[in-house]
């Protein structure tokens, strides 16, 4: 009889990575996914402890698998498992706890009788695009993050090694790929030296794949050397999340950012001149201790500037062990919810007038499920258009905006 697995997969895009290598990895020795009420043998858990949200979601997930799958083997890995080892392994149901450093074998300490395959993914599932992990861990230490401390210093992978795993997921169908890592700018070709400009060409090289995306990069790692790749790159798409976290240089100092909000200005400058049409989504943390209405006020000018297509908005979360933890001036819950529903809103009223512009536009849409999807520069795109199937690229006419996104019918 086939066994069942299950994994529960909780924040970055680097824990989906390894989530999907644990997939491939369980259906290479004969595993097949759980379906319906059917029972799991074995369950993974990949946990995320970035915010206390985050924590919280993981301890969740991990009592509630317990409870579904009550025979079978739970194992847990991820940040939070981590930071609280042992917190985590006295959780009812939990059969063994895999820190960040073995990740990648997590699979040969779960089945010591089994014969692993190799750590690496070969599809992505329920996904149209499909994340590359290419780098781990961080040197940076900002104040409010606890990443460098569960994840570990910066470490790269080879670009050989990225674009064989690229090249087999075209391979299998997949036209969007996306370079993700903890913090991608560091990106060194395991200790070669090759920087993320190079990785990029190498990767925008290979034959079949339709878009390239990188994920999260800061403002100062922008050089004229990326930027080339990224803008003269067959297949990379004119959209980069840029991470401004705050728009106060006061802040961003506190926090130990590496850069300034000139720096942000002056990377979206530079690429908005190569091509009007490039956009951008960022991360801004909102109640940062010590945040004035002045600092608040700097960060909302940032984005009435910018006009980011998305925002993902995380309000200040405790970490211990972080330095910020130890900062007086701590924001009340009050201010942080009042200025968390502000960025919110202008967010959502900023991404609406950016897609404004493309009323009118004929655009390639990658189909990602039930007729939506987004364009090369990253606007959500609803299509209305039958016979559509998930990972078709069509070309539609954008005819009118909407709060989901603009609204298309076939060319």
């Amino acid at each position: 009889m086939e066994k069942k697995f299950k994994v529960v997969t909780l924040g970055c895009r680097t824990n989906q990575y390894e989530s999907a290598a644990y997939v491939s990895q369980l259906q290479k020795l004969g595993y097949s996914e759980v379906a319906g009420d059917e029972q799991a043998e074995l369950c993974i858990v990949n946990t995320c402890t970035v915010t206390e949200s985050a924590d919280s979601s993981s301890r969740h997930e991990i009592r509630h698998l317990a409870r579904q799958h009550p025979g079978a083997k739970i194992v847990v890995t991820g940040c939070l498992a981590e930071r609280l080892p042992k917190e985590i392994g006295e959780i009812p149901g939990v059969n063994l706890v895999v820190s960040n450093k073995q990740k990648e074998e997590l699979l040969t300490l779960a089945l010591p009788e089994e014969e692993i395959p190799e750590f690496s993914i070969t599809h992505f599932p329920a996904h149209t695009r499909a994340f590359v992990k290419v780098q781990d861990g961080c040197n940076s230490f900002c104040s409010y993050c606890i990443i460098p401390y569960v994840r570990g210093r910066s470490r790269s992978r080879s670009i050989e090694e990225v674009v064989k795993e690229v090249e087999t997921l075209v391979t299998n169908g997949y036209k969007e790929v996306v370079l993700t890592g903890i913090n991608i700018g560091d990106f060194d070709g395991n200790g070669t030296g090759e920087k993320l400009a190079t990785l990029v060409r190498a990767v925008d090289g290979v034959e079949g794949l339709e878009r390239l995306r990188l994920s999260s990069i800061d403002p100062d790692e922008v050089d004229e050397d990326l930027m080339d790749a990224v803008m003269n790159g067959k297949h990379t798409c004119h959209s980069l999340h840029l991470v401004l976290q705050s728009g106060s240089n006061i802040i961003l100092k506190r926090m130990n950012r590496k850069y300034t909000r000139q720096d942000f200005f002056q990377s979206v400058e530079k690429l908005k001149k190569a091509d009007p049409d490039f956009t951008f989504t960022t991360d801004i943390i909102v109640g940062f201790p010590g945040e004035t209405e002045k600092d608040f006020a700097d960060t909302l000018e940032v984005m009435e500037e910018v006009k980011f297509a998305k925002v993902h908005m995380f309000p200040y979360s405790v970490r211990k062990r972080t330095r910020a933890a130890l900062f007086p001036d701590k924001i009340s819950q009050e201010v942080i919810q009042e200025r968390k529903q502000k960025v919110l809103r202008l967010a959502e009223q900023h991404a609406f007038d950016l897609r404004e512009k493309y009323v009118g536009r004929t655009l390639a849409v990658l189909i990602e499920g039930e007729g939506m999807g987004h364009t090369e520069n990253f606007l959500p795109v609803v299509v209305d258009m039958p016979g559509l199937k998930a990972n078709d690229i069509v070309r539609v006419k954008c005819m009118r905006n909407s709060p989901e996104g603009l609204v298309a019918y076939a060319d």
